[in-house]
């Protein structure tokens, strides 16, 4: 779990913490408080790593061969 918090930071992990942070503080301005569920729909990706990349969701088989 510490792996997946402190490594393999990359462009859209940062980005998706920088929306996620843009969704929060619209919703305290704005008293729109609809848009924290979608920063914090944002934040958990960036932080789990979760979601699909520029390549879709598929699995990579190749290395999922690697790993048998």
């Amino acid at each position: 779990m510490k792996n997946v918090l402190l490594y393999n930071w990359h462009f859209m992990r940062i980005l998706r913490v920088v929306i996620a942070l843009y969704l929060f503080y619209n919703a305290y301005v704005t008293h729109e408080w609809f848009f924290i569920a979608f920063g914090i729909f944002f934040f958990l990706q960036a932080v789990f790593n979760l979601g699909c990349g520029a390549r879709g969701c598929n699995i990579s088989y190749k290395s999922a061969k690697n790993e048998q």
